[in-house]
Parts: C-alpha cells; sequence; structure tokens
C-alpha cells in the first residue's frame, strides 16, 4: 500500500452538509460539471432518491421533497441547474434574516401585573360606554389587585390599584375617587392561604366529587 496516496480528512474538501457523506457530495460535484441538461436532470432526480433512501418513512412526503432538493442546491453551492418540482432555493434568500418577533409591551414598574393585563385594558378602552365595560373594568380592576397582592403584600388600598389602572389606560379608565369597592383582599388571597395551609397533603376527602 503506498501511504503517499493516502488522503487525510483535513487535507479534503470541507463537506457542506455532513450528515451525507463525502461519496454523495463527490455525486453532487460531478452533476453540476454535466453539461446536458436533460442528463443533469436526471442525474439530480437520482441522487434526490438517494437522499431520500437515508429516510424512507419521510421521502414521499411533498414538504420532505422540497427539504431535500434544497439540500441538494446548498451542497452545490448554489451551482446546480436543473429543473427542480420546487422553487429553486437561491444564496440570498438562504441568508435573508426573520422578520423580528413582535414582543409584548413590558412595563417594569408594574411587573407583577403581566402583560395580559395591558391587553384586557386595551379591549376594554375599545368598547362602548355601559354596563358591560363598566362590569369589565371591575374585573381587571380585581384582577390586578390580586396579583398585587400576590406579589408579596398583605393589603393595598384600591386608590393604589385605581391609579396603576388609569396610568396604564393612558388616562382612559378613571376609577379614582370612586365609591365602589373591589374585593376584599382577604377573600382574594382565600384561594393563596389554602393552598399553602394544605402542606401539600391530599384530600381524598373531596375524591369522586364533581368540580364546577
Amino acid at each position: 500500500m503506498d501511504i503517499n496516496n493516502l488522503e487525510y480528512n483535513t487535507e479534503r474538501e470541507k463537506l457542506i452538509i455532513p450528515e451525507y457523506g463525502r461519496h454523495l457530495q463527490k455525486m453532487i460535484n460531478h452533476a453540476v460539471t454535466i453539461e446536458d441538461r436533460d442528463e443533469r436532470n436526471k442525474v439530480a432526480k437520482s441522487i434526490i432518491a438517494v437522499m431520500g433512501n437515508l429516510q424512507p418513512h419521510l421521502r414521499d412526503v411533498p414538504e420532505f421533497q422540497h427539504k431535500l432538493w434544497d439540500q441538494l442546491v446548498i451542497m452545490s453551492d448554489f451551482k446546480l441547474d436543473v429543473d427542480a418540482p420546487f422553487p429553486i432555493l437561491t444564496k440570498e434568500k438562504l441568508q435573508e434574516r426573520p422578520e423580528p418577533l413582535e414582543y409584548p409591551q413590558n412595563f417594569p414598574k408594574y411587573r407583577f401585573y403581566g402583560n395580559n393585563i395591558k391587553r384586557m385594558i386595551d379591549v376594554a378602552n375599545s368598547w362602548e360606554e355601559g354596563d358591560l365595560k363598566t362590569a369589565l373594568v371591575y374585573t381587571i380592576a380585581n384582577h390586578m389587585k390580586k396579583c398585587y397582592l400576590n406579589w408579596n403584600k398583605d393589603t393595598v388600598e384600591d386608590s393604589v390599584i385605581f391609579d396603576h389602572l388609569f396610568e396604564l389606560s393612558d388616562g382612559k379608565i378613571n376609577l379614582i375617587g370612586s365609591s365602589e369597592d373591589l374585593t376584599d383582599s382577604s377573600n382574594l388571597m382565600r384561594g393563596k392561604k389554602k393552598k399553602h395551609s394544605s402542606g401539600g397533603k391530599k384530600n381524598y376527602r373531596s375524591r369522586g366529587k364533581k368540580r364546577y
């Protein structure tokens, strides 16, 4: 054996998608050099079949076929000009940055309320004045009070909640000075106290009973 002709991986061409191996990469490189378009298309389809055989349970799924053709083009360094059954992937499309995700608004001052409160307030602002809107506003205020109490507080004045609601609604919901009281703090925290007082023990008496 002539050790002078041995090839080392460090000296070989870097594989674009190593999972398919070097032999498949050589097949693709050869396909790029084929001048006859019909013959090139034929070879490309044969390569796709080989790639699909690596995952036979997916090879006939349209979405997976599209992925294989994209990978074929990528492994050819976008040099393979063939008639694919799907739009040919371009280097520009592959390198295209996705649209930035819209993150919910954050209110560091009132983080304990959570972002859903702001969404609920925006919905209330969009409603016409009336009993339904009033009921929704007080429901939101009570939920804000419960969130505030869960924030390791024993009690909170309704006026504090009304001030926060006024600020978060951009002044559109004003309960400041309202004669209506929110739910008492002890009632809002009753469920929390029960949870802590149970000590993690299972209540076998409730087994089989319906809950509403």
